[in-house]
C-alpha cells in the first residue's frame, strides 16, 4: 500500500503579525475561519486559507480546548458575524 501524500506548506507572511511570535497570528487566524464559515460554509475556498493556518500555526491541546469552549458557549473570542452580514433594509436615519 502506498501512504498518501500530504503537502506540508508554512503559513505566508501576514503583515498584521511581522514578529517572530505566531500566537496572536494564530488564534486571529482561528477566528477567521469561524467567522468565514458562519459566513460562507465550509466549502467556501478562503475559509481553507485560515483553516490552514491555524492548523500550522496552533497547537493542537489550544484547538481543542477552544472547540470545547465554542461547544460549551464559553469561548472568550469574538466570534459574531452581525457586523459582517448585510440586510436589504435602509439604515436609519439614511436618506432616500
Amino acid at each position: 500500500m502506498s501512504e498518501p501524500q500530504y503537502k506540508l506548506q508554512t503559513p505566508g507572511f501576514d503583515a498584521r503579525f511581522p514578529q517572530q511570535n505566531q500566537t496572536k497570528h494564530c488564534y486571529q487566524s482561528y477566528l477567521d475561519y469561524h467567522k468565514c464559515v458562519a459566513l460562507k460554509g465550509e466549502d467556501f475556498a478562503p475559509c481553507k486559507v485560515f483553516l490552514s493556518t491555524f492548523q500550522s500555526l496552533c497547537p493542537t491541546s489550544w484547538v481543542d480546548e477552544w472547540d470545547e469552549q465554542r461547544a460549551n458557549g464559553t469561548f472568550p473570542g469574538d466570534l459574531s458575524v452581525d457586523k459582517f452580514q448585510t440586510t436589504s433594509e435602509p439604515q436609519s436615519g439614511s436618506q432616500e
